[in-house]
């Protein structure tokens, strides 16, 4: 019975919060049109063109838009301002296929992106795996996050594959356009003059130093960027680590969905990337990362992590952790997207914006971003007025926030619930996530779609985060309210603030919430530029 009150002070609270939803559904759409009509300079070089130390370059020819990483983001963006029409360089570092244990994940939202783009086929040939959810583990209780897909067609799920395979066939489809040039190269420095970037130095395969000259420049160059400290303020932050393995010879318990484990002393994650392997996650805190050599990082993970792990994957842990070279590590960065306008440069992906990778959103976000830029640069014709093209481009950092705040925001904060288990606090929030998804109807469907990008609105992902905090309180409340079960529900209610509000900060309230209250917001294409 008072587990249906607090259900019903819920719906209350839905209802009640229905016309705000509709509002900021309203001006959502307006964001949808309008995308379709002194700081350090480090890595910057003069106008006479030379790096420090660096031997006079050869200048090649110009195109109009240079972009610096052909990774997801740098390549889906050449290909699809190539489909455009534009004349496009791109230059990576390394044209061989990646080989990480990052960028696996591709949730429904970002498959409609990717879809949107033009690029669903990259997926068919890399045994690419259909991905329904997670199911949630915790003490012996399950709770199931399923994506909600009842409403979109059958082919849009979430899919699991190895990221080399599937840069690969972007690369691909990158190299299949005559007006763009897909090169290997290592971006040295911008090239700047008074103020405006109008190029790149690089250093081709051979080493030899030239320049590349474009009216736009686009630095999507990854977590390891060394352009963004001239264009961000490039702030990262990184309190964990991903140790990550394959597994081979066993299935998850449940077909088409990832398992994620909330164990004390490490969140460990499973899913496949492959119809015969399955990638293991270990999320280890930054200060307690033991070394992989010694072999420090095999006994860890043998003796406080294997205890945790579910039975029928139990055998093959420990075998792919006793596999030779198995163990790899990857830093978990966290980076708020702020820009430094610079007429001539943009910066986009990773390089700009990086949030926890616990619930794998990188890249819905990254592809997001993508059909954004690409729809404000359509209705552009002439981009030689760096500064006005600039003053316009402004815009993006308002229109991506509805996908891109909403999934940084839960990663984040569902990183710090899930990787504090010794703390009361942090234990009864991780208890109220799961009875709140038990609940299904609303409360479940709600979250999944937030996670799986299907919902990118800030205003559904705050009304969750508070119908789910009154249900916490309600439940240590019961079955009477005592003194100490109060002093529960206010510690509840406390960790939970200082958790999603500092993330909610770092996000940009206003832009988040009231993107209608930012001037950017109403920025139109440059008068003369327009085709």
């Amino acid at each position: 019975m008072a587990g249906q009150f607090i259900v019903g002070v819920a719906n209350v609270i839905a209802l009640l919060l229905g016309f705000v939803f509709l509002v900021r559904f309203w001006g959502l759409s307006k964001l949808k049109r309008a995308a379709s009509m002194g700081f350090p300079k480090e890595n910057c070089v003069n106008k006479n063109g030379n790096g420090e130390g660096e031997s006079e370059s050869e200048g090649v020819g110009t195109a109009e838009i240079i972009i610096v990483g052909a990774g997801v983001a740098g390549a889906a963006l050449a290909y699809s301002l190539g489909k455009d029409g534009r004349r496009v360089r791109v230059i990576e570092r390394d044209l061989n296929a990646p080989n990480r244990i990052a960028g696996e994940a591709l949730m429904p939202g970002g498959y409609l992106k990717l879809i949107e783009l033009g690029l669903e086929d990259c997926l068919d040939e890399i045994d690419a795996q259909r991905f329904l959810g997670y199911t949630l583990n915790k003490d012996g209780k399950e709770a199931l996050i399923s994506f909600p897909l009842e409403k979109i067609h059958s082919h849009v799920v979430g899919r699991t594959f190895h990221n080399g395979r599937f840069v690969q066939t972007l690369r691909k489809k990158v190299a299949s356009l005559h007006n763009v040039s897909l090169e290997q190269g290592t971006v040295i420095s911008l090239l700047e003059e008074n103020g405006i970037v109008k190029g790149v130095h690089y250093k081709d395969k051979s080493g030899q130093l030239l320049t590349a000259y474009a009216p736009l420049t686009i630095v999507c160059d990854g977590c390891f960027s060394n352009l963004r400290h001239s264009l961000c303020h490039s702030k990262v932050d990184i309190p964990s680590y991903f140790v990550g393995f394959i597994l081979t010879n066993c299935k998850l318990p449940k077909e088409k969905y990832g398992v994620f484990i909330l164990a004390d002393p490490s969140p460990i994650l499973f899913y496949p990337i492959s119809s015969t392997e399955i990638r293991c996650l270990v999320d280890v805190p930054s200060q307690n990362l033991p070394s992989v050599s010694n072999g420090e990082m095999a006994h860890y993970l043998k003796t406080l992590v294997a205890p945790k792990v579910l039975p029928e994957l139990y055998n093959s842990f420990i075998s792919a952790i006793e596999k030779k070279d198995n163990i790899r590590i990857m830093p978990n960065k966290i980076m708020a997207g702020a820009p430094h306008l610079t007429p001539g440069a943009f910066l986009i992906g990773d390089a700009f914006n990086m949030r926890h990778a616990i619930t794998g959103g990188g890249m819905t976000v990254a592809l997001s971003d993508v059909v954004i830029l690409r729809d404000l640069l359509r209705p552009l014709h002439d981009l030689s007025d760096a500064s006005a093209i600039c003053k316009y481009l402004e815009s993006f950092y308002t229109l991506r926030k509805p996908m891109s705040s909403t999934i940084n925001t839960l990663a984040n904060v569902l990183h710090k619930v899930f990787s504090a288990p010794s703390d009361p606090a942090m234990e009864n929030l991780q208890q109220t996530l799961l009875g709140y998804l038990k609940l299904g109807g609303v409360f479940s469907s709600g979250v999944s779609a937030l996670l799986s990008g299907l919902c990118p609105r800030p205003l559904s992902l705050a009304f969750h985060f508070i119908v789910m905090a009154i249900y916490g309180v309600g439940q240590l409340l019961l079955p009477f309210p005592s003194p100490k079960r109060l002093l529960d529900g206010a510690k509840l209610l406390w960790v939970a603030s200082s958790v999603l509000l500092p993330i909610i900060h770092s996000e940009g309230v206003r832009q988040m919430f009231f993107p209608l209250t930012v001037p950017a917001y109403y920025r139109t294409p440059p008068k003369g530029k327009k085709i």
